[in-house]
């Protein structure tokens, strides 16, 4: 039996996807842990692909155990949700406390950036160990790397 031909032949084109590769995660890495030794905070690096699969962690010294625990959950919760991670908490601490049980979402804690591009989410970069307000300075410095 022969194939129906494709009612997109020569019409429709198919859409392309950014993705992160090796050297993106070690440079990313690389810058947010020079932020943070820059201050010296002793903190957990997550970082996640677009689905929140972990590509990356490492603690650096002195950092809490429990960090290496929390920065992979804040940037499986900004990837998720196309999202920095503080909006959730700004939900949260704005009343709506029964967010706290969103499936699946477990770092709803400033420290995790969405990394975006062309308005697609590549994933994200999570970092626990220091205010949060220092997690997510850490966690930009590390995108900017990207040069996006």
């Amino acid at each position: 039996m022969l194939a129906a031909p494709s009612p997109c032949r020569n019409t429709c084109s198919m859409k392309s996807k950014h993705f992160l590769e090796l050297a993106d995660v070690k440079a990313m890495a690389a810058a947010a842990e020079a932020e943070a030794q820059a201050n010296h905070w002793a903190v957990s690096i997550a970082i996640v692909d677009d689905g929140g699969h972990l590509l990356w962690l490492q603690r650096l010294d002195g950092a809490p155990p429990i960090s290496a625990h929390i920065a992979p959950a804040k940037a499986h919760t900004a990837a998720l949700g196309r999202r920095d991670s503080k909006s959730y908490e700004d939900v949260i601490n704005g009343g709506r406390v029964s967010f706290l049980n969103a499936p699946t979402l477990q770092g709803m804690l400033e420290g995790g950036v969405a990394i975006m591009k062309d308005g697609q989410c590549l994933g994200a970069v999570g970092v626990s160990g220091v205010k949060s307000s220092e997690d997510s300075q850490i966690a930009r410095a590390g995108i900017a790397a990207l040069n996006l």
